[in-house]
């Protein structure tokens, strides 16, 4: 029974960190790359997604609770798990470290991001253009935001690899080393895409 529970847990954990929060993640980045086009476009974008219908529920049960689930769950794996890498240093190995040093700095740029914008926004800020400005100005803060932003995308990029072989979409080696090279390819276009966005507001 147990057994069966860890393995839907891990099967619910690697759908959630695709499937809502990864689709979330390459949208909200996107949606921050319109800052690349001026104050105006990015405002525009955000005004645009304020206004969703639904919007309440859709951040509670679309982004919030699975990005909770996947967060509480991956600490667990991440404090649970044997790293051997130190004793074989495969590239897959390196993957497995890097994925949950990555987890852990997503997770506490997430809690700092919703802090300074949607709490904020909470108490009564508007979230624009200015505001983004303002928060980055702090060369520390900004180089915080890019290692943050890599971070994700890296952590979202691996975790599609390993979520296609849990699913059992790359099932035999050659289509695993085709996966890589495509989840690496995302990585590489979807961090161009957030830092670009996050150093437009400087």
């Amino acid at each position: 029974m147990a057994a069966n529970r860890e393995y839907f847990n891990r099967r619910l954990h690697s759908l959630l960190g695709v499937i809502p929060v990864g689709v979330y993640l390459v949208v909200h980045l996107v949606v921050n790359h319109f800052a690349t086009q001026g104050e105006e476009a990015y405002n525009r974008a955000v005004e645009f997604m304020g206004n969703l219908p639904f919007l309440i529920f859709l951040e509670i049960f679309i982004i919030y609770l699975p990005i909770l689930y996947h967060a509480i769950y991956g600490f667990y794996i991440a404090f649970t798990a044997k790293n051997n890498v130190s004793r074989y240093g495969t590239f897959r190995n390196w993957m497995f470290v890097i994925q949950r040093v990555t987890g852990v700095i997503t997770f506490i740029f997430l809690v700092w991001h919703v802090w300074e914008t949607r709490v904020a926004a909470a108490f009564g800020a508007e979230v624009n253009f200015d505001m983004m400005a303002n928060i980055v100005d702090n060369p520390f803060i900004l180089g915080f935001y890019i290692v943050g932003i890599v971070s994700a995308v890296f952590h979202f990029a691996n975790g599609l690899w390993s979520f296609c072989v849990s699913w059992g979409i790359t099932i035999t080696p050659r289509s695993q080393q085709i996966s890589t090279y495509v989840t690496l390819g995302i990585f590489v276009i979807v961090s161009i895409i957030g830092v670009r966005a996050i150093l437009a507001f400087v």
